[in-house]
């Protein structure tokens, strides 16, 4: 017995068997990311001949396992796009501060900004003075989600979805000679592409498109 399919019933099989697990050839999209940044006391020929050390991320409850991408994905672009900086990454600033024995201070100074919201400056000269930097950023993840909504749909079933990321992300520089904060900036950023697969924009994109915007405002 030979079956005939309908215009549409043939246009979805020949989309779930030759595209199901394919990424729709669209460009990822972002929406314009609100951005804000308040220049304290950081100038840029201070920050180039000082330096940057990038200290442990602080989150919003239940986002800490993602503290070290986010730190890993921001330094990475900030490297690229700011060559002229000397940027000491998260894990760099680790070791130096287990190899200086300063594991307890620094724990204890991580202690008291949450329950303050400010970093105790001797404890910040000392993480300075082991990663051989005047200032000391610091990220904080306000927020991270990700969601799914279907876009198209044939003969009753899910054909394709927008994927949307959206972060809140905040920057803090602190200068370790006086303890003040020297500059900061904060964004909101959402990034979204048509699928066909279950996969989402990824936490390590979204980073590196705030990451290019916050380093584009530094000094």
């Amino acid at each position: 017995m030979l079956f005939r399919l309908s215009i549409p019933a043939a246009i979805g099989l020949a989309l779930l068997s030759g595209c199901a697990s394919q990424k729709i050839a669209m460009n990822t999209q972002q929406s314009v990311p609100t951005t804000q940044v308040l220049v304290i006391n950081l100038r840029s020929e201070d920050l180039q001949s000082g330096g940057v050390a990038f200290i442990t991320p602080s989150s919003a409850t239940g986002q800490e396992e993602d503290r070290q991408a986010l730190a890993l994905a921001f330094t990475e672009i900030l490297l690229s796009v700011r060559p002229d900086l000397r940027i000491v990454p998260l894990p760099q600033t680790l070791s130096a501060i287990n190899r200086t024995g300063l594991t307890h201070e620094y724990r204890q100074m991580f202690e008291n900004y949450r329950l303050a919201g400010i970093f105790d400056n001797e404890a910040l000269q000392k993480v300075a003075q082991a990663t051989g930097t005047r200032y000391v950023a610091q990220l904080k993840l306000g927020a991270f989600r990700q969601e799914s909504k279907d876009r198209f749909g044939m003969l009753g079933l899910r054909v394709l979805q927008t994927k949307t990321s959206t972060i809140r992300l905040f920057l803090q520089i602190w200068d370790s000679s006086d303890g003040s904060v020297a500059w900061e900036g904060a964004q909101e950023s959402t990034l979204s592409h048509e699928s066909l697969a279950e996969e989402y924009v990824s936490m390590k994109s979204i980073v590196q498109e705030s990451a290019r915007d916050l380093a584009g405002r530094l000094p």
